[in-house]
């Protein structure tokens, strides 16, 4: 099995964490997304320990929201000492909404509306991760229009390619997001910064992108940084106490992707930011980390349900699901590898080659192209591994299709924690 959490059981049925899949998708329905929360933990335990025992005093980690966000994770991370970061108002609410402290948030996005900053001052956000000029002056003028001083992350590109796929890679120059150091734009935001009232400036932030199996590329990139740092003490006076390196770490979607050892990277991590800050006689940031991915993707499961099979002799057969790329749009937008399971005979032979195609009016609409898993029949029960990040949290209603529910398992026992959308849900906002 690609996972530790994952089994079989005397019927020859998948189990998750311990408990049958087919009897979860026969209680709650497919397609299902189904979450292990023990698994979950295990990732938290695994980077607080690890920035505690290797990093500077004050590190810790942030959840990546955008990878799933839906109220029951936030009392999970918050319970194993992580802080969070958030993208949206509506990420922020979720996450106030289930009694996680707003001064642990830090407030990210390229584009943050005026409401949305109003929004995130008036919440009490901890930390803006001010990613742009405009956005420094409408969250100075808010600031100042209640009286506060907004502790703020300046968000700078480092022009690093971390070799992941071009759309999940975010430390390039020419991006959307932050403000590059190698045109010199940096180094003037944070001197704007600086005499910006209604603002503290307590380090900088940078993301190189997403899915990265080895730590040089983040010792690249605390090079750059610290260079950076260097740089703006030498001409502005100004010594950050906080560097943010984003996240990034990869996970293994299919048996040859590699395993990344998580505690051994941020080992490294800190070792050479050590390093680095003795040559340069700089002083010991704190770091902070979001894991995103690397927390909740490998806890998650989706069940679906075989409808027809179809053989093109000739070509290839096609296994039918009950979902597809509402439920799960990555396979359209970055043609990402998959494990799937037939479910109901997990322990027989693995040898029916087919494509994997959802329920949608799209010939992309596919989750796995020419794989083998057990030979499925109509009404088999079919596992997707590795779904817990950016799935649930990038579904849709594309031809109208209600989005799935979402079942949590912790010590033995499953939970509804997101109840299944309606066709009455799809229609309730209309006039």
């Amino acid at each position: 099995m690609l996972y530790p959490n994952l089994s079989t059981n005397a019927a020859g049925h998948l189990c998750i964490a311990g408990i049958d899949a087919c009897d979860l998708a026969a209680t709650y329905g497919t397609p299902l997304y189904v979450l292990d929360e023990d698994r979950i933990r295990e990732k938290c335990r695994i980077y607080v320990q690890a920035m505690q025992r290797y990093l500077p005093k004050g590190s810790y980690p942030l959840y990546a929201g955008k990878a799933l966000c839906f109220r029951g994770i936030y009392p999970v991370v918050q319970s194993e000492g992580l802080g969070a970061d958030v993208v949206s108002a509506g990420e922020i609410a979720t996450a106030l909404s289930a009694g996680f402290p707003a001064s642990k948030l830090f407030f990210h996005g390229s584009n943050k509306t005026d409401a949305e900053i109003a929004y995130g001052v008036s919440q009490g956000v901890g930390h803006f991760v001010v990613d742009n000029t405009d956005e420094l002056q409408a969250l100075s003028r808010e600031a100042q229009s209640r009286g506060i001083t907004q502790r703020v992350l300046l968000r700078v590109t480092v022009g690093l390619d971390p070799h992941t796929l071009a759309a999940i890679s975010t430390g390039k120059v020419d991006s959307q997001f932050g403000v590059p150091i190698e045109t010199g734009q940096a180094e003037r935001f944070v001197a704007e910064a600086l005499q910006t009232p209604g603002v503290q400036v307590d380090g900088f932030h940078s993301h190189i992108g997403s899915q990265i199996f080895e730590a040089s590329s983040f010792c690249d990139q605390i090079d750059r940084l610290l260079a950076f740092a260097c740089d703006v003490r030498d001409k502005l006076g100004y010594v950050a106490n906080t560097l943010n390196l984003g996240g990034g770490f990869a996970v293994p979607y299919v048996v040859s992707d590699e395993t990344v050892d998580i505690d051994a990277n941020i080992k490294a991590i800190a070792e050479h930011l050590a390093h680095g800050c003795e040559q340069a006689d700089y002083p010991l940031p704190c770091i902070l980390m979001e894991p995103g991915r690397s927390i909740v993707a490998d806890a998650g499961v989706t069940l679906y349900s075989a409808g027809r099979i179809k053989t093109v002799e000739g070509y290839r057969s096609y296994v039918m699901v009950d979902g597809g790329m509402t439920d799960n749009p990555r396979y359209a937008l970055y043609k990402s590898a998959y494990t799937v399971i037939n479910a109901s005979h997990a322990c027989a032979p693995a040898d029916f080659e087919c494509t994997i195609a959802g329920r949608c009016c799209e010939s992309g609409d596919r989750i796995a192209e020419d794989i083998r898993i057990a030979r499925p029949e109509r009404g088999d029960i079919l596992a997707v591994l590795t779904t817990g990040a950016y799935n649930f949290a990038m579904s849709s209603n594309y031809n109208r299709v209600p989005r799935p529910a979402l079942v949590m398992l912790h010590n033995g026992e499953a939970r509804l924690a997101v109840r299944r959308q309606t066709i009455e849900d799809l229609l309730s906002l209309e006039i």
